[in-house]
């Protein structure tokens, strides 16, 4: 019944905005500004004037969530308290309800500069005995080091709010590790994103590099398509089957970028004269090579990836035409590469071998002119498309399975679902996309961290096991439980993108925590900065590059009602 705020229930199937802070589990109330009135009345005034500028036609930019200031807040929070409170009787309610958390987004315009502040019921049973308080306060962005708390100094404020005499610390940082080991020293600038959460107890000092015995986790979230990516020309070609198999579903084929310089119907016609002569025993210096094995031109990086991806040496005839034919850009061009061949297997000029068990209707062309019958195949409509189509997908699914079982020497537990052809082609091509996101994943991890197969098997593992029962989402976090020395390397001399520590007092529903966190990016969503970069270009104590950073303070104190 307030106006001036709006209120959203958020569950597990939403990210919590408050998981920096608070580490209890959903759902929770987030209570906010609302912006909604002050919306519909601009709409109104504007309905006065005669015209509106290009400007305000233009679709705006959702402002994000609006903050309250910190006493209404701290109304609201006691109106809540008061509902919680079983001891209250004046309210006349009938069946006392233990509400879910609820959290109250703050302007910061208070001297201590709360961004949050939050209540937790506390029960023993079904019943309520009091209240968690958190107060959450937020200041920077710094690059002053100086104004960093000292950890003593906060163990001693601690045991005099909450008048104790022993506490507990425990400490926590993250490292991104994606653009520490980037080949080329530049910034992902993507939903990609390589890190890894650390954990320990007994903290010493402020901004500690953790120790090796810590528990850590490596979190991975890749997106693929990135240029820099080792696989990269896989994804393109894989770009081309999506392409196809829009085309087959609605009619129309978007023909991406080509990715050879030369013509399709060139490549393919070279390939038939050397299949020609092969077949008349014309061997020319390197034919034979190049026709029995096809080096990839798809995985052609740099050699030092060269062994992690590479094409197989078994292609056989309809999956080497794939090759030759993934730079086809029109419709023209699809239909003249498979006249060629057509005309060529009539004629006899070649006789190609193809694997067992392909179901294309190329592959029955080609059985029919080992006997000199071949049925007329009609290159209209989506034909050609529909033939390219299952010799591009045939092809790609043996070589991803190929790098999960050769390669990474991954188990078959998952396979038989990747490659299943009872499913129909549109579901096919979804899960040879699921393919590429794990071979992205692990390719990356293989080249940018170093991991073995040890390392890699795990992974793997986790991954097969999260795309056989969830659609493709390439903004999916990965976790790998790991030892901090297997990326120490990379993180042991850089600046975290999170650091915290987190000092606590009492037992079970008694216990209290103080949590001190400093971070390279803003803590909170509502707090606008436009100080949300990397570095900070003035000098400070004389450095001359120094990372900004975030402090975030999170206090909690104790209401009992009983």
């Amino acid at each position: 019944f307030q106006a001036d705020v709006e209120i959203r229930l958020v569950d597990g199937s939403c990210k919590s905005p408050v998981e920096r802070f608070w580490s209890g589990g959903s759902p929770m109330y987030i209570l906010q500004k609302a912006t909604q009135n002050e919306e519909s009345d601009s709409m109104e005034e504007s309905k006065a004037d005669e015209a509106l500028s290009h400007s305000e036609l233009l679709p705006k930019e959702s402002p994000g969530p609006a903050a309250l200031p910190v006493g209404r807040a701290k109304q609201l929070l006691s109106l809540y308290a008061m509902v919680q409170n079983p001891n209250v009787t004046h309210l006349e309610m009938s069946d006392l309800v233990v509400l879910p958390p609820l959290w109250i987004r703050c302007d910061g315009s208070d001297p201590e500069h709360t961004c949050w502040v939050g209540a937790e019921p506390l029960r023993a049973g079904q019943k309520i005995t009091g209240l968690n308080i958190y107060v959450v306060s937020c200041e920077g962005p710094t690059a002053d080091k100086s104004c960093f708390a000292n950890l003593e100094e906060l163990k001693m404020e601690h045991k005099r709010r909450h008048h104790s005499c022993v506490v507990t610390t425990k400490g926590f940082a993250r490292y991104e590790l994606i653009q520490v080991a980037a080949i080329e020293d530049t910034i992902v600038e993507s939903g990609s994103n390589i890190c890894v959460d650390i954990t320990w107890n007994i903290v010493d000092k402020i901004l500690e590099t953790p120790p090796l015995i810590s528990a850590a986790t490596l979190n991975v979230a890749l997106e693929s398509g990135d240029p820099r990516s080792p696989v990269y020309q896989v994804f393109r070609e894989l770009q081309l089957l999506l392409a196809l198999a829009e085309g087959l579903r609605t009619g129309v084929t978007e023909w991406p970028e080509p990715l050879e310089c030369e013509s399709a119907v060139e490549l393919v016609q070279d390939f038939l004269t050397d299949l020609k002569k092969k077949l008349d025993g014309d061997c020319g210096s390197g034919s034979k090579g190049e026709t029995e094995k096809i080096k990839c031109d798809t995985a052609a990086v740099d050699s030092y990836i060269n062994s992690v991806f590479s094409e197989r040496g078994d292609l056989d005839f309809a999956e080497q035409l794939w090759c030759k034919m993934r730079s086809v850009s029109s419709y023209q061009e699809l239909t003249d590469c498979f006249t060629r061949v057509i005309k060529s297997l009539e004629r006899g000029e070649i006789q190609p071998w193809i694997h067992q068990g392909s179901s294309s209707s190329l592959r029955t062309l080609i059985q029919q002119s080992y006997h000199g019958r071949m049925e007329v195949v009609p290159l209209t409509g989506i034909t050609p498309i529909q033939m390219l189509f299952e010799i591009g997908l045939d092809k790609m699914k043996k070589d991803y399975v190929s790098f999960f079982i050769g390669r990474s020497r991954s188990s078959l537990l998952f396979q038989d679902y990747f490659i299943s052809t009872s499913v129909d082609l549109q579901e096919q091509v979804h899960r040879v996309q699921k393919l590429h996101h794990m071979l992205e994943i692990m390719v990356n991890c293989r080249v940018l961290l170093q991991f073995r197969h040890e390392n890699l098997f795990p992974l793997t593992q986790i991954c097969m096991k999260y795309y056989k029962e969830n659609p493709l989402n390439e903004k999916h976090v990965f976790q790998l439980p790991i030892r901090p020395a297997l990326v120490k390397k990379f993180y042991q001399n850089e600046h975290p993108e999170l650091w915290k520590v987190e000092i606590s007092s009492g037992h079970g529903a008694k216990e209290v925590k103080t949590v001190w966190q400093v971070s390279t990016s803003p803590p909170v969503e509502h707090v606008a900065s436009n100080h949300s970069g990397l570095f900070c270009d003035s000098p400070v104590n004389g450095s001359t590059e120094e990372r900004l950073y975030f402090i975030t303070v999170t206090q909690c104190s104790q209401v009992q009602f009983t």
